[in-house]
């Protein structure tokens, strides 16, 4: 490790989600999935809710919560 290696940060990071990013509040190494409680690895977040302040695992995840809410509204 030369000294502009930083150690990784380990655990579950804390997100504040923005419209296209994302900020890190508290360094992890990943998110949960707010419907499958699913690991995310930060490098492959890629769908996220601004509205709820969460994460969602993949595309079908993130579709299956916009159909829901959508659904309640009709």
């Amino acid at each position: 490790m030369n000294r502009y290696e930083r150690p990784a940060a380990q655990g579950e990071a804390v997100i504040q989600y923005l419209d296209g990013d994302f900020r890190i509040l508290k360094p992890g190494s990943h998110v949960l999935c707010a419907v499958t409680g699913r690991e995310i690895p930060l490098s492959e977040l890629r769908y996220w809710s601004v509205e709820r302040q969460e994460a969602y695992a993949d595309h079908e995840v993130a579709m299956q919560v916009y159909e829901e809410k959508f659904r309640k509204r009709g």
